[in-house]
């Protein structure tokens, strides 16, 4: 495990408590360089949607535990944000709760001399990712070949 990813994990088992307290759900956690900066941010979701408010809960609450736990060499700017309407799909909940719905996926690799698509969702396994396409046939990607997988904006 790398450093980032080594943060990232520590970032979640120390913010996921309070995610839980304040009912929220923890998107995704990333540790990364942008030009000169590093930066940690939080994604965190609620039914309903995540408000100014309460990223500002989150982060002013973690800053604490941040400060009292200190395992961050690098200089880094936090921040805690909504995922967005584009994010993409990373975690397992998030290929389950996409189920059934249309999604956009562009591949490192072409295949049938394509590299984007736009489909239903219909399975997926730790190997691969299965889409229904608009003339109701399948189509199945190998993970490792995806660049970008997330809900396609209609």
């Amino acid at each position: 495990m790398g450093r980032s990813e080594s943060y990232e994990a520590k970032t979640e088992q120390l913010i996921q408590p309070l995610i839980d307290a304040n009912h929220f759900e923890l998107v995704d956690v990333e540790f990364v360089k942008e030009g000169s900066d590093w930066y940690l941010r939080v994604y965190i979701d609620k039914e309903g949607g995540i408000t100014v408010d309460d990223c500002e809960l989150i982060s002013r609450a973690f800053n604490e535990i941040l400060d009292r736990e200190d395992y961050i060499s690098e200089q880094y700017i936090f921040e805690v944000s909504s995922p967005g309407l584009m994010r993409p799909l990373k975690k397992e909940k998030d290929f389950e709760r996409s189920i059934g719905k249309l999604i956009d996926i562009k591949l490192f690799k072409a295949e049938d001399k394509c590299k984007e698509f736009t489909g239903e969702l219909e399975a997926y396994d730790r190997d691969t990712v299965t889409m229904k396409m608009d003339d109701g046939t399948q189509k199945v990607f190998e993970r490792s070949n995806l660049a970008m997988i997330r809900l396609a904006f209609v």
